[in-house]
């Protein structure tokens, strides 16, 4: 669960720590059938051989959505050849296999589960068809933990074999993949490096989550993390890397993001045409409050592209119990190019 109400000093802070069971064959620190039509996009995905700069622009001025305070206005810089974003939508299910509680991906049995993502996809597709929407699955590859670990870092590594199962399902479905860190008292410079062999996919990406992020030495969940820009500059650095070496497409950078303190010194991210960012408002709570912290927590701190997370059941647990529509996301400022469900 994650907190509504920073804005407020009377609110009451809500704290979401799942932790993965089950997890016998997991490191301490270290065939699914044919692709079924009925979860293809319904729209061809855009394959940009080269940057149209033209479309690119118009596109990001369309995501702005008339914003008149101009902190989402186009600067005139452009990603490497076969960008994903703003030229498509992604739509995304996050969770862990290990888990029915971390999220709806590991909470259903695979046919429920594609056939759920199929129809998010179909009803954004609906609500705006001039944007091709993507399936991804996003994975919490990382799982911060209540207890230290054998070597006191509260974090648990997911084992290649279940990131080799995501693998498989994504492929089933054309979908992207999401590998999501958790670092605990661990860093990002000893948790990135081992996903190499599944980064140098031009179908993965790379999701970091701050609120685990505890530099302070406390136990996740005691209170919420952060990452400062020199984080998010090391991860975008080591994706730019990458993209060079195997010559790549851009990455997709996630930042999950719901209070103020989480990502800090924002101004000092380096942009760069190998990475395309995308900040998550990864909150639960009313709609109202939802957008709220959108656009405090998202708008006011431009990067270059947002994302939104919905919960099945988190965000109905708050009056009018109900998700926010893809009408209501749609009429944001910006317009977010990344949706994901837990």
């Amino acid at each position: 669960m994650k907190r509504f109400g920073v804005l407020y000093s009377t609110s009451i802070l809500f704290l979401t720590f799942v932790f993965s069971t089950g997890c016998s064959n997991a490191q301490s620190d270290s065939n699914i059938g044919n692709i079924p039509a009925t979860l293809k996009p319904e729209k061809k995905t855009e394959v940009i051989a080269v940057i149209d700069s033209a479309s690119y622009k118009a596109r990001m001025i369309k995501m702005a959505n008339g914003d008149s305070s101009k902190k989402w206005k186009f600067n005139n810089t452009y990603p490497k050849v076969g960008a994903i974003l703003p030229f498509n939508r992604i739509i995304a299910y996050y969770g862990n296999l290990y888990s029915t509680r971390m999220g709806i991906l590991g909470e259903l049995p695979k046919p429920q589960m594609f056939a759920k993502l199929k129809k998010e996809m179909t009803a954004w597709q609906q609500a705006d068809p001039e944007t091709p929407v993507i399936p991804a699955l996003h994975y919490i590859v990382t799982t911060a933990q209540a207890s230290p670990g054998d070597r006191g870092l509260y974090r648990l590594r997911m084992p290649f074999s279940e990131i080799d199962k995501i693998m498989a399902m994504a492929k089933e479905i054309d979908a992207l993949v999401f590998l999501d860190v958790q670092v605990g008292l661990s860093n990002l410079r000893d948790e990135i490096p081992v996903l190499e062999k599944y980064l140098k996919n031009p179908k993965v990406h790379l999701g970091i989550d701050p609120e685990f992020s505890m530099k302070g030495g406390q136990k996740p969940g005691s209170v919420i993390g952060s990452f400062d820009a020199a984080d998010v500059n090391y991860v975008a650095n080591y994706l730019t890397n990458l993209v060079n070496k195997y010559n790549l497409p851009p990455k997709i950078l996630v930042l999950h993001r719901f209070t103020q303190s989480m990502l800090k010194n924002t101004a000092m991210i380096e942009k760069r045409p190998e990475v395309q960012f995308v900040v998550d408002m990864d909150g639960w709570g009313s709609p109202s409050r939802k957008i709220d912290t959108y656009k405090h927590f998202v708008y006011a701190e431009p990067i270059q592209f947002t994302g939104f997370k919905l919960f099945y059941k988190n965000d109905l647990k708050h009056a009018p119990n109900r998700l926010l529509t893809t009408k209501e996301l749609l009429a944001l400022k910006p317009v977010p190019m990344y949706i994901q469900y837990q």
